[in-house]
């Protein structure tokens, strides 16, 4: 497994830190675009190319027909006609040439951010991830990234265009009658401030509806999609569409109440036209008859203002897009504020959550290879962590947000050593293997590694030396052997196919069209549970790490397979010097281990409070001394 790089140099450091606090979650989420200001400067800059021809185009068409009506000589009107074809003309180039410029911007802004989002994720809490919906989580580092990306392309270039094409033209008009353009100017700023401040007012009541119902549809069409066979069978697919149709009549009266909005800022934009032509008009007229102004000019004034509110006409979409960039960005801030981790814990001594990074986690092949991590509260000189090291969980609750799911855990685990952990669905196997892990915090007690808080230590630190295996871990949409590299990035493919045999996947192997060099699918579709189960099973075994956390990894499998897939797994452990940890339904293979936890809850307690630890000892003795553990292995045997 490659270490994550936790330098301070990171430019995700003020996204998840306190350093943000009181900052507009915009502008903090723009500085994680990484945006070249020198090619947004070059955008705009073509921008206003395409948007001054437009303006030149019709300034030159203008005084052209003005001039041709009065029939002078052909000669007199050939530079206006080449500067009529040359306007039209470079306003398609320049307009293709400022789309190139401004997507390229955008679009590596939200790959910037999007890596910066990844990579604080992974490094940061995983409770903070853990407790967020997947729906919810995918619509933020999706739909949202796109959003906060969307700002650069839809909201500040058009404002800066706007303003260069703005002062242009009423610098235009004002050469030839200086109240004329002041007559622009004026209303310029009636559609570009009135328009954007009426858009901007009715976005800050649908935007953050209109967020919440996104994310509340993502969130819903992914459950329906990933659960459709349970929602099936248990008659809730009904329930789960009606649902589906109330989020999206929701979004579609948010999207209904923003047109409204959008139509009321186009009315004001055309009724500024309507009055800078009005205005040029009535203080024109005096002018020509005055001397003071050319028939000619005349028509140059009237008429340039119908292309210069091109530019001001944007401008109330560019608010409602700056709201709506807002709200997503403080949807992914919040995410990565909780990733951080900043509130202080008493045991830990102000030290934030501790972390560490699973083996099978989704995204930790890309992001050990690309990206630097955020900074965690932790000591730039934290000593590293001993080679042959001991995870100590004394007297802790275990649970989420700080509720308890399990209570009174102690469980010490070194290499050599093997521990089961057994008890019914629900009970917090997973959570108690996920805060040994140091993945989330303990609501009491105290998780060591070597002594010390194992929050004390840098994440990489742990994960260099404790592996949790996922029960759900994720596989790629890529090659086998580069699924097991994600357990460690040197895994030949030769050390890759003993693995797959070890854990009985030879057959299996032999089979495929490739190979380790088999394509898989997104997320394993193409391979059974059980398969999927023995693949992951072999990635953490080619993890280099000498401590292994692992849930039900004979889930999916048969009862003989799954038994000698967990006698394998604890026997190789222990003779490649590992200490293990399995969360198991499967009590018949627990002959091999060195310690049983039996979880559950005492006859008196109610549903409703944590489990604890109701027996412990060896698979023998607690045959012979506990009843419900013999009750448990006999239904086992009878299935």
């Amino acid at each position: 497994m490659s270490a994550l790089d936790t330098s301070r140099d990171s430019p995700v450091h003020d996204a998840g830190t306190a350093d943000g606090a009181g900052v507009d979650p915009l502008w903090r989420a723009v500085r994680l675009l990484d945006v070249s200001w020198g090619r947004a400067a070059r955008a705009i800059g073509l921008g206003s190319l395409a948007l001054a021809s437009s303006v030149g185009l019709a300034a030159v068409a203008a005084w052209l027909i003005a001039r041709a009506s009065q029939m002078p000589p052909v000669l007199q009107l050939s530079v206006a006609t080449v500067a009529v074809r040359a306007f039209g003309i470079s306003r398609g180039v320049f307009r293709y040439l400022e789309r190139l410029a401004s997507h390229d911007v955008a679009l590596r802004g939200m790959a910037s951010l999007r890596a910066n989002v990844y990579t604080s994720l992974a490094s940061g809490r995983t409770a903070a991830v853990a407790g967020v919906r997947r729906g919810d989580l995918l619509a933020r580092v999706g739909a949202d990234v796109d959003s906060v990306g969307d700002v650069v392309v839809r909201a500040i270039i058009p404002a800066g265009v706007a303003l260069v094409v703005s002062a242009g033209s009423v610098i235009l008009v004002g050469v030839f009658l200086p109240s004329a353009g002041v007559a622009l100017f004026l209303c310029l700023l009636l559609a570009g401030v009135l328009g954007p401040w009426l858009s901007a007012r009715a976005a800050r009541r649908t935007e953050e509806r209109g967020a919440a119902a996104r994310a509340e549809m993502t969130s819903t069409v992914l459950e329906t999609l990933e659960g459709s066979g349970p929602l099936t069978v248990s008659g809730r697919l009904s329930q789960r569409m009606d649902a589906l149709r109330r989020s999206d009549r929701e979004l579609a009266a948010v999207t209904d109440s923003g047109a409204r909005t959008s139509g009321t800022a186009a009315a004001i934009n055309n009724v500024s036209i309507g009055l800078a032509v009005l205005a040029s008009l009535l203080l024109g007229i005096p002018a020509v008859a005055a001397g003071t102004l050319a028939p000619v000019e005349l028509a140059v004034i009237v008429l340039t203002p119908l292309a210069v509110f091109e530019a001001a006409g944007v401008l109330p979409a560019a608010a409602v897009q700056m709201h709506r960039s807002r709200q997503a960005a403080r949807r992914i801030m919040e995410l990565l504020d909780a990733a951080a981790g900043t509130e202080v814990r008493a045991e830990d001594d102000g030290t934030t959550g501790p972390t560490a990074v699973s083996a099978t986690s989704p995204g930790r092949a890309e992001l050990s290879e690309a990206h630097r991590a955020v900074p965690r509260a932790t000591s730039d000189t934290s000593e590293a962590v001993d080679p042959t090291p001991e995870i100590t969980v004394a007297d802790a609750a275990c649970g989420w947000n700080g509720r308890a799911a399990v209570t009174g855990i102690d469980l010490a685990v070194r290499p050599g050593r093997a521990v089961a952990i057994v008890g019914p669905s629900g009970v917090g196997k997973t959570t108690l293997l996920m805060t040994a892990a140091g993945l989330i915090p303990q609501v009491a007690g105290r998780v060591s590694l070597d002594g010390s808080p194992v929050s004390s230590f840098a994440p990489d630190d742990v994960a260099q030396q404790v592996v949790f295996v996922a029960e759900d871990g994720h596989v790629f949409d890529t090659t086998l052997l580069e699924n097991l590299r994600v357990a460690r990035g040197d895994v030949t493919p030769d050390e890759a196919e003993a693995a797959l045999v070890e854990v009985g996947l030879g057959e299996w192997l032999a089979g495929l069209p490739d190979g380790v060099g088999t394509i898989l699918g997104p997320d394993a579709t193409t391979i059974s549970g059980g398969e999927r189960r023995r693949l992951l099973v072999a990635r953490a075994l080619l993890a280099p790490a000498p401590l292994l956390l692992v849930d039900e990894p004979a889930e999916h499998l048969d009862p003989a397979t799954a038994d000698e897939l967990l006698t394998h797994l604890v026997e190789t452990s222990r003779t490649g010097g590992r200490g293990v940890v399995v969360a198991t339904h499967r009590l018949s293979a627990l002959a091999a281990v060195d310690e049983v936890l039996l979880l559950g809850r005492t006859d008196d307690a109610s549903p409703e409070s944590p489990a604890t630890v109701v027996a412990r000892g060896t698979h023998a003795e607690l045959l012979a001394h506990d009843e419900g553990y013999r009750w448990a292995l006999a239904q086992e045997a009878a299935v």
